[in-house]
């Protein structure tokens, strides 16, 4: 009801016009504000109403120039860090442990072995040239087609402008999509030539320039490798050649600053291939299983074995377990800080079975996480050397991000856009997970297959040389892409909450050359049943992790600019400047509502006027007034006579006026009671 009222006050004041003008309420608001400044402009003299309007004007430029700074402050969403050291008992660290090779070489060797009779013989040329180097010697004949698929090549720099690309292997069979090469060089016309910048001091064969893609757009031709080891022979680098499809000019050669990286490199990329077409339970009995790598356990005073360790395929370094990963059961707590109180393991890896080109360093690798995450080893692993007792005290740091709008930061990956392939394990997100899944998705939508070293989503198959001939060629590009690399970091956030484990490592030598017979013969006799000693130093670690204290570090954040601050900032500049407070607003408010009040009634009064000027112009004439229209109604037959007036001629009759004579309004005027007494009744008796 009151709202009705109200409404229709508004109607009316709206039909009435405004009450006043903006002259007015200015005047007003000036002579009634609560702020400094306003009052004295308007009852001041001329000067001094121009100084005050002058400085009023300044100092609230002042306030509003300071107001944007502090809004403008509190929307970039800054954070301070605050570091705090607290006591308590934690949980201990998941522990992966793996072999630095991935595979055993004696069950590896079948898949690898031409693989292995090819990089031997191009090494045999390469380091000891000679003339009359063939593949025709060599019993029984090498797999040349597998060598072509990802060739090595030499790189002739003697002219720099003009390098020449030379073909390690001269033979005159002829192989499936192979050309046969001459005993003679190729003539200077059909040379293959690249436009490859060479450093200013070669040495060895590739001297000191870094690894870099380089493309040539002419097939490489054949030509045999040097026939004197000479000083200029140093002049020559060792490359891998890369072509889009087999026959292809589009071709990238990878040169590297040593021929033992080049080497690598190849071997790599090849037996990626291999390894691809076999399937994961294969490759799992290839590895190092748990019962023959862990050959004692011991955490805090409690025996264990490889039973309490969780199993897992991790690509680059075969089978790795995890201790107290939490998957299955929860995960264990500390009694107490210090080595006693710690895992101590002792591990075999068998280094007498590392594949020779695959794996140049011998050890354990190994890594402290969070429980029910995946281990990236390749990342934040660490190497323990063989023949050494490694000892690990760890620290811990928790970092707590804020989230969105402070940080783009994520709690569980959710609102992450790119498919986590690593959920397949049941672990948690991570940043690693994130970015390697996005670059398996680059290489699946870029070159038709998926890469051996991350998960494969369903539908896709690993790349290949016999299904995907062209696929280290895509690799190579997209791994040296920076653009593919950028999107993938803008796509992928980190944890809002992390554990990050610091350790400190030393190293002892073990076993001490005094024990080592008898620790030797009894981890023998446990592991092989032999009275024979079946271990040496070169294989065995022994690894002692622990906390070093229960004291831990908390890296939190929290924001820089609150709501309270930006309204006290606020409100502080405005009472220094202005002698205002929170009122004063409320009646800028107020005057703002009146003058669109104002605005709104003008702008109705507006346009009435508009429509009456056009009404005007239709109608020309102007309309009759009230007495008019009063007289135009008006029965001149009823009309009383003026006193005194008579007829002139009396003796004549007017025609009688046909008309109804008028209402007695006073029989409708309705009388009270008391009015009404006796005379009345007996006058109408």
């Amino acid at each position: 009801m009151n709202l009705k009222k109200y409404f229709i006050r508004a109607l009316h004041r709206l039909q009435k016009g405004p009450g006043y003008t903006y002259k007015e309420l200015l005047v007003w608001y000036c002579d009634n504000t609560n702020t400094h400044g306003p009052k004295r402009i308007i009852k001041e003299g001329p000067k001094k109403k121009l100084i005050w309007f002058f400085l009023t004007l300044l100092f609230a430029s002042l306030v509003f120039w300071q107001w944007g700074i502090l809004i403008n402050t509190y929307l970039s969403y800054n954070v301070t860090s605050s570091l705090s050291i607290g006591f308590k008992t934690m949980k201990f660290p998941a522990v992966t442990v793996c072999n630095a090779n991935p595979y055993k070489y004696s069950e590896a060797k079948p898949l690898l072995k031409e693989l292995d009779r090819l990089i031997d013989v191009a090494l045999e040329r390469i380091l000891q040239p000679s003339q009359g180097n063939s593949s025709e010697s060599i019993s029984p004949p090498l797999d040349l087609e597998l060598w072509y698929q990802i060739p090595l090549v030499l790189i002739d720099e003697h002219d720099k402008d003009n390098p020449i690309i030379l073909d390690i292997f001269e033979t005159n069979q002829t192989a499936a999509g192979i050309q046969p090469s001459t005993d003679s060089p190729t003539p200077a016309g059909n040379e293959s030539s690249v436009d490859i910048p060479a450093p200013a001091d070669n040495e060895g064969f590739v001297g000191n320039h870094t690894a870099d893609n380089h493309t040539a757009d002419n097939h490489t031709s054949t030509a045999p490798t040097p026939t004197n080891p000479t000083m200029e022979e140093k002049k020559y680098k060792l490359a891998v050649k890369l072509c889009s499809h087999p026959g292809s000019d589009n071709c990238t050669y990878r040169n590297f600053t040593s021929a033992a990286q080049a080497v690598t490199e190849w071997y790599i990329l090849q037996s990626t291939s291999i390894l691809s077409k076999v399937p994961l339970q294969e490759r799992i009995r290839m590895g190092y299983q748990a019962e023959d790598m862990i050959l004692a356990c011991l955490y805090g005073a409690e025996p264990c074995n490889y039973k309490n360790f969780t199993q897992i395929y991790h690509p680059d370094h075969g089978n790795c377990y995890i201790f107290n990963w939490g998957m299955d059961e929860e995960a264990l707590n500390s009694s107490n800080p210090g080595a006693e109180f710690g895992l101590k393991l002792i591990l075999d890896i068998s280094q007498q079975d590392y594949i020779p080109y695959l794996s140049s360093a011998a050890g354990a690798r190994l890594m402290l996480h969070q429980q029910k995450s995946f281990p990236f080893l390749k990342d934040q692993g660490i190497y323990a050397m063989p023949g050494t007792e490694t000892s690990i005290g760890v620290l811990v740091d928790e970092l707590e991000r804020m989230g969105y709008p402070y940080s783009d930061c994520t709690m569980n990956g959710s609102d992450v856009p790119v498919k986590n392939l690593y959920s397949k394990y049941n672990t948690s997100y991570s940043i690693q997970a994130c970015l390697r899944s996005c670059f398996q998705e680059d290489m699946i939508e870029t070159c038709g297959c998926g890469h051996l070293m991350f998960p494969l989503p369903q539908g896709v198959n690993y790349c290949n040389n016999d299904d995907y001939p062209g696929w280290a060629y895509c690799y190579s590009l997209l791994r040296s892409s920076i653009r593919h690399r950028q999107i993938c970091i803008d796509s992928c956030k980190e944890t809002c909450n992390d554990t990050q484990y610091k350790m400190t490592i030393s190293m002892a030598d073990w076993p001490s050359e005094a024990s080592e017979d008898w620790i030797f013969h009894i981890l023998s006799y446990e592991r092989d049943m032999s009275t024979n000693v079946t271990l040496d130093r070169n294989g065995i670690i022994k690894l002692n992790i622990y906390f070093q204290e229960y004291n831990y570090r908390t890296f939190s954040e929290s924001a820089a600019t609150t709501i309270v601050w930006l309204l006290s900032s606020l409100g502080g500049q405005f009472g220094f400047w202005m002698g205002g407070s929170v009122l004063c607003i409320i009646e800028f408010g107020e005057i703002i509502i009146d003058s669109l009040w104002i605005t709104v009634i003008n702008i109705i009064s507006w346009c009435k006027g508009l429509k009456q000027r056009r009404a005007q112009v239709r109608y020309p004439d102007a309309p009759p007034t009230v007495s008019e229209l009063v007289e135009a109604h008006t029965n001149l037959g009823f009309q009383h006579e003026a006193t005194g007036t008579l007829p002139r001629d009396r003796d004549k009759e007017l025609p009688p006026e046909p008309g109804t004579p008028p209402p007695n309004y006073d029989s409708l005027r309705v009388q009270p009671p008391d009015v009404l007494g006796p005379d009345s009744d007996a006058e109408t008796e």
